[in-house]
């Protein structure tokens, strides 16, 4: 936001080409690394007398969670190239939306899309839509407070808090089928 001194919680272009470039070419060495880990969890079950389905959806679920996860956490908490040491706060929701670029918001959208999508099929606690809505709005407001208490020069917005929540909520919807069971099987 231009005008009183904050600079939107987002990348620069900048940072695209250095800083931000490095998680992105990790993660994509990473992944090999994740698949290994979901077919080595998943046979180490089989072995323990897990079903064959059983032991791949837990087993998916983990990685899927820390690998879809954690990379936008990383991204969360660098600290801004152009301001650091800075301190900011957002808290009129919609505002910083406005202005947001359209790669910020999707990456906003993303942040907690895993958390959506697998926590369900792994936590039966969490097969419940309401519930994975509180966790992902939770989890990002805990995100933008360490930002803030952290001084990464970044904003601590409500509209961060906002578009991770959605990005977990549709994810959620999206793995629906595949945890609707479970849920029906907690309320009987």
């Amino acid at each position: 936001m231009t005008g009183r001194g904050v600079i939107i919680n987002g990348p620069s272009p900048q940072d695209w080409l250095t800083t931000y470039a490095v998680v992105v070419l990790v993660t994509l060495a990473a992944f090999p690394v994740a698949l290994l880990a979901a077919s080595g969890l998943t046979r180490w079950r089989r072995h323990r007398g897990h079903s064959c389905a059983a032991a791949r959806r837990r087993s998916v679920a983990e990685v899927g969670l820390v690998y879809g996860t954690a990379p936008w956490l990383w991204l969360t908490m660098l600290p801004a190239s152009s301001t650091p040491g800075h301190r900011a706060a957002s808290l009129v929701p919609l505002r910083d939306l406005a202005t947001m670029p359209t790669y910020q918001v999707v990456g906003n959208l993303l942040v907690l899309a895993a958390v959506g999508l697998f926590g369900p099929l792994r936590f039966g606690a969490l097969a419940s839509l309401p519930r994975v809505v509180a966790l992902a709005a939770l989890a990002s407001t805990l995100i933008e407070v360490t930002q803030y208490a952290l001084a990464l020069g970044r904003v601590a917005s409500i509209d961060d808090v906002l578009l991770n929540t959605a990005g977990a909520t549709v994810a959620a919807l999206l793995s629906w089928p595949a945890w609707r069971g479970r849920a029906a099987l907690r309320a009987a």
